[in-house]
Formats: C-alpha cells, sequence, structure tokens
C-alpha cells in the first residue's frame, strides 16, 4: 500500500517543517500537476531520516520520496503529499474536465472549503516570510534536488506561473531561468521511456508497470534491483493519510481475461480512450503490457530469421543490397527513433508517422489529468479518488529511479556528473525526435523576474 498524505489549509503549517526536511533530504524530488491540483515527492536514499509529514504545491495533491536506513544502495524511502490548493484569482474551467473529475471523486467542497490559498505570476508584497505555497517553492529550489516530471513541459509552465513569477516573453528565456533554478537538472521519465528504456508505450502508467516488471525480474534472478519502503505514520497522523493499493498485477488480470475481452488499441497506444470508462474494450494495462511483450518476442524471430536468410543469400546480391540493408536494419532496431506500436500506424501522415499520435495532444494531452485518471478507473473503485495525482508523482519517482539505477549499473564511471547525464534537462516534445533542452543560451538573457527571485531565494535560504 502506498501511503498518500492529505495537506490541505488546516494542516499545513502542521506539516511545514517534516515537508522542507524532506526536500533538503530527499535524493531528488519528483512532481506532478493536475488541472486543479499539484503533487511533489521527494525520493531520498542511502538515509535515515524520521519525521514523516509534509505538502506540496498548486491546487491539487503532491507525492514525496525520502530515504530510511538502505538495505542497498538502490533502496529508496518515498513520503508522497497531496496537495489540495485553490487560487485566489478568477479562473475559467471547462465543464469537461469538472465533470469527469466529480465522476472519479474529486471533492470541489473540500477544494472551497480547504484549500490552500495561492495567486499567480510575481509576488505581492513581502511573501517570503510566510509559510505559503509560494514560499514552499522557493524551498524546493534551494533544495538544489534534481526534478523529475513525466511529460513535464506543462507542468513547469504552471509551477513558474503559479508559484513563481509571470512567464517570460520566449521561450529561451524561460529555459534559461529553469537552468539557474534548478541546477542539479531536470529530467522527463516520459523522454525517458522512449529513450533511454525503449518502451513500446510511454504514457505514465505504463512505464511505471513495465518499470515493476522489469525490476521483479532482476529482483527473482538476484541481480541489482531497487527497493521501495514507506515511512511508518503515527496514529494521531491517520486522518490526513489515503492508501493507494499498488499490486505487481491488477486484481482483474487473469490469462482467461485476455481472450474474452480485447485490449482497446487506442487506449494501448496513447493511455487514452475518447470512451472512457465507458469503453467495452479492456483498458488493463498488464493484459496491454503481456500483449506488447508477445508481439516482441515475435519481431526477434522475424529479425532472426531474416538474418539468416541473409546470410545464406550469394556474396553478390548481399554486397549490392548492403546499403538498403543497412538502413533497414537501422529502421528494423528503432535506432533512429523510438519504438512504437505498429497496431496503431494506419492511417499514416506524409512522414510516416500515424496521425492518430500526431493529433493525440490536441484530442487529450497525454499528461492531462483526463488521461491519468482515466488509467486509474480500470481499477477498484476505491481506488478512484482525489489522491490520483499524489500517486503519480509517486509512479514517475518510480520510474526515474529505476532508470537511474539501470545507467549507473552500465556506468564505468560511478562519479559521472551530473546524476543521470543520458536524460539530464530534456523535456519530451511530443511529434518531436529531439527534446527540449534546459539550457541558459547566450542569445537569452534571464528574466528580470527570475533575477529579483533569485536573490530572495538565497538571501533568506
Amino acid at each position: 500500500r502506498v501511503p498518500v498524505v492529505d495537506v490541505q489549509s488546516d494542516n499545513f503549517t502542521e506539516l511545514w517543517p517534516s515537508m522542507v526536511l524532506a526536500l533538503r533530504t530527499a535524493t531528488f524530488i519528483a512532481v506532478d500537476t493536475l488541472p486543479e491540483k499539484v503533487t511533489a515527492a521527494p525520493w531520498e536514499r542511502g538515509q535515515k531520516w524520521g519525521d514523516t509529514s509534509g505538502p506540496c504545491h498548486p491546487p491539487a495533491p503532491g507525492t514525496g520520496c525520502d530515504p530510511v536506513v538502505p538495505q542497498s544502495e538502490n533502496t529508496f524511502l518515498c513520503q508522497i503529499y497531496n496537495l489540495t490548493l485553490l487560487c485566489t484569482e478568477d479562473y475559467i474551467v471547462e465543464p469537461q474536465s469538472v465533470q469527469f473529475l466529480v465522476q472519479h471523486g474529486f471533492d470541489f467542497n473540500k477544494q472551497y472549503s480547504q484549500g490552500i490559498p495561492y495567486h499567480k505570476g510575481n509576488d505581492k508584497g513581502n511573501e517570503s516570510q510566510s509559510q505559503s505555497v509560494r514560499t514552499f517553492f522557493l524551498e524546493l529550489i534551494r533544495a538544489k534536488k534534481p526534478l523529475i516530471l513525466h511529460n513535464g513541459l506543462i507542468d513547469l509552465v504552471f509551477l513558474y506561473q503559479c508559484f513563481y513569477a509571470h512567464l517570460p516573453d520566449s521561450l529561451g528565456t524561460f529555459t534559461s531561468d529553469l537552468s539557474e533554478m534548478f541546477p542539479a537538472g531536470i529530467y522527463d521519465t516520459k523522454y525517458a521511456s522512449e529513450f533511454e528504456t525503449r518502451f513500446v508505450a510511454s504514457y505514465l502508467e505504463y512505464a511505471y508497470k513495465k518499470c515493476t516488471r522489469e525490476n521483479s525480474k532482476l529482483k527473482d534472478s538476484s541481480s541489482q534491483h531497487i527497493s521501495v519502503e514507506f515511512c511508518s505514520y503515527p496514529a494521531n497522523m491517520s486522518r490526513y493519510i489515503d492508501y493507494r493499493h499498488c499490486s505487481l498485477e491488477e486484481a482483474n488480470h487473469s490469462k482467461g481475461e485476455a481472450n474474452k475481452v480485447p485490449v482497446c488499441e487506442k487506449f494501448s497506444a496513447y493511455g487514452w480512450c475518447p470512451n472512457g470508462v465507458k469503453c467495452p474494450q479492456s483498458h488493463n494495462i498488464d493484459l496491454i503490457i503481456d500483449e506488447d511483450d508477445k508481439l516482441c518476442e515475435k519481431a526477434k524471430k522475424r529479425k532472426q530469421r531474416r538474418k539468416r536468410r541473409k546470410n545464406a543469400e550469394e556474396p553478390e546480391k548481399a554486397l549490392e543490397q548492403e546499403s538498403s540493408g543497412k538502413e533497414m536494419e537501422l529502421i528494423q532496431n528503432g535506432e533512429e527513433e523510438p519504438p512504437q506500436k505498429q497496431s496503431c500506424y494506419e492511417p499514416a501522415s506524409a512522414d510516416g508517422r500515424p496521425l492518430e499520435e500526431e493529433n493525440s495532444t490536441a484530442m487529450e494531452p497525454e499528461g492531462s489529468s483526463d488521461t491519468r485518471k482515466q488509467n486509474a478507473s480500470q481499477g477498484p473503485s476505491s481506488q478512484v479518488g482525489t489522491h490520483r495525482a499524489g500517486f503519480d508523482a509517486f509512479m514517475t519517482g518510480y520510474i526515474m529511479a529505476y532508470v537511474w539505477m539501470l545507467k549507473k549499473r552500465k556506468s564505468t564511471d560511478t562519479d559521472a556528473e551530473p546524476w543521470c547525464p543520458d536524460c539530464h534537462n530534456k523535456l519530451y516534445l511530443s511529434g518531436k525526435s529531439v527534446p527540449l533542452q534546459i539550457v541558459k543560451s547566450s542569445f537569452s538573457k534571464s528574466s528580470t523576474a527570475h533575477n529579483q527571485k533569485m536573490k530572495l531565494v538565497w538571501a533568506t535560504g
């Protein structure tokens, strides 16, 4: 069971000290945001730390992870916090989003009665001395820890605009500011899932389940693997904590179900389906991964047969096709771009990419709350509720811990910097084969508001 600490206006001050401690002692911090919610999670490795409690950012829940006495160097102690927030300014909400949130257990009465207030844009007066979401965000910056997100560009825009300052005019200035705000680096688990672990799908729950499966195999074979532990909370905190079951396989996952209910191809590829919970086909992530594993195994066998046929060809013909053969092998190996689901490739656009994939962001952003909560809708109803964002941050942190362990295991330089070089400051961009680099360009200066905030961060740190 994954414990999620619910943070709201009536316990924000009480939980503040332990939350700040979690940030300062974490190995890395995973953050997730939803339309009316946000989540953050400090992950800590290799130390023991005491008190447990603390919140996160915007009008949503947050997640945090910290370490315990490790059984191995890859053991993490995880703390998860959900912050319910309330914007004090006028804002617009989409009726469909509100309806969806209500259907999945979001309590708007609770948000408006107990939400932690915040405002967007620049500071209003001297706010640095108060305990608020904005000052907590400054603590996140002061911690100088790697920041982990999933499909994180929109999350970063939201965090910056809601808790830091007005957004800069240009993207170059924005990325320049971010590089100074988070010197330990920003890491995107969607980018890591596609370009590093090379999963055939990279939406959050798929990547998480795939990592837990692969990690379980490593554990069973007595290979290096990650372990996750959670805090034992005192009885007086029980009213703040909600538990979410996190088994390796879903309860309704069975061999027979695969034959009875076909997998929804759209959900399988993108983690989103226009029919939502009314879809007659299966959205079970375990079944989806089972099917993908079978297809991958068949693809490997086809590749081996092609290789044997090629080796049996006469030298003249083999020489003639050498150039095209190498090019085809690159494509088959998926070395030019991430592997993708072939079943969703019709119709295709001019550049060979599926039209559905190109339009998937417009139809339903992979990182949106609808997509993520829809994943949850396939589980027991008791698990569908207001703490979904916090659990998403936990999954994000788990994916990064697994990727980091794999990279460290293959690396010859144990002191390599930055923290996870192959994913350092690379944000996933939908439909693009290259990431957005979070760097300070010689052609872009930092924003004035950012420079003022950085002075505040270190003057009061």
